[in-house]
């Protein structure tokens, strides 16, 4: 996913961040949620039951879950966004870097709370949410599927660093260590469930109540079973 994000602009960076550290601070603002998201061609893996702009479209409707599910919970969503892109009820600030790059910058310049959370995990709650960011510790950590990082609150955004892709739950865990940081990591189905494959969509068509479901329905989306596996077929779709 890296190519996604290329050429940060410094300048963008600190006007945004610096907005963010000190207006928080003073005026008693709540935890910012920094939701990383790529508005054109999204969710490629996808492509195999979805065209490009039915998948447009799907990545709108999860982050708007994602959106309600951090407002619900008292956090300020800011969209860091590869492209620009109208979003209700929510800041969006097109920054187009290299993710760890873009974040990290952000986070070298906030001494306040921070919350990053990607945009894919449709079945986020408020109380989900809430658990993550008031666990005491200096962090909490959301592990994603095969290893990645779905969620991190930082108490103080400055004293970390991010590394994501591959394994990046072991590498935040270990940058925590070495950072002295305590660290509580959150086992929950809700945030650890992203959405990436058609298979992907079997958890969402069971548990979700949020927009995302309802666009996969009017896709005609419905779950199957057979030989007792569940599975996903789109009605009116062969192949």
């Amino acid at each position: 996913m890296d190519h996604m994000w290329q050429g940060c602009g410094a300048f963008q960076i600190k006007r945004y961040f610096v907005v963010m550290d000190t207006n928080g601070k003073e005026a008693g603002m709540p935890v910012v949620a920094l939701i990383p998201f790529k508005p054109v061609n999204p969710k490629t893996r996808l492509s195999c039951v979805l065209e490009p702009g039915e998948r447009e479209s799907f990545a709108r409707c999860m982050l708007a879950d994602v959106i309600e599910a951090v407002s619900g919970a008292g956090c300020e969503p800011r969209i860091i966004s590869t492209e620009p892109y109208a979003c209700r009820g929510a800041t969006v600030e097109v920054i187009p870097g290299g993710l760890n790059e873009t974040l990290n910058a952000l986070l070298a310049l906030a001494g306040a709370p921070v919350l990053i959370i990607m945009a894919d995990i449709p079945l986020a709650t408020p109380g989900a949410v809430s658990r993550l960011i008031s666990t005491g510790r200096d962090m909490a950590i959301a592990p994603g599927r095969g290893g990645g990082t779905n969620a991190i609150y930082l108490s103080e955004g400055s004293s970390y660093r991010v590394d994501y892709y591959g394994a990046s739950f072991l590498k935040h865990a270990r940058i925590a260590r070495e950072r002295g940081l305590s660290c509580k990591v959150i086992d929950s189905f809700r945030l650890h469930t992203d959405v990436d494959e058609k298979e992907d969509l079997v958890e969402l068509l069971i548990h979700g109540r949020g927009r995302s479901r309802e666009y996969l329905e009017s896709l005609g989306f419905t779950i199957s079973i057979e030989k007792g596996r569940v599975g996903v077929v789109r009605k009116g779709v062969h192949g």
